[in-house]
């Protein structure tokens, strides 16, 4: 019985996604730039859209902004709040409208619920070790 309760559990977890993303508003450059700087310099991984970074393009202030605040917003565990930025963000249930960046932001929220999956399936495997 614990094992069928595990792996209900765990199937229930990986076959349905709650992601949830952060993007900018529609906006000025300045605005949006003034954002950008401030979530990469407090804790976004902006790597990805430095030149030459897989998600440098496409080159545009509005992209480089959805992909540092949406990271800040994932490197913060999704907490209420983190995705504001003085009013020019927002959450949203759906990824940002760029066919090059929702990779990336699909590979962020997985990365964000990877150790949940994998407690689960621990979890699961220590089942059959007892």
């Amino acid at each position: 019985m614990d094992l069928l309760i595990c792996l209900v559990l765990f199937l229930a977890m990986t076959g349905h996604s709650s992601a949830t993303y952060c993007l900018c508003k529609d906006g000025g450059d300045q605005a949006l730039q003034k954002t950008l700087d401030y979530a990469c310099g407090a804790g976004a991984d902006c790597t990805a859209i430095l030149q030459n970074g897989a998600c440098y393009n496409p080159n545009t202030v509005k992209d480089h902004c959805n992909y540092a605040v949406n990271s800040y917003f994932q490197r913060k565990g999704q907490a209420t709040g983190s995705c504001d930025f003085s009013g020019t963000a927002t959450v949203s249930p759906n990824p940002p409208t760029s066919k090059s960046l929702n990779q990336s932001f699909l590979s962020l929220n997985i990365s964000f619920f990877f150790p949940f999956i994998f407690g689960f399936f621990l979890i699961f495997l220590a089942q059959f070790s007892l």
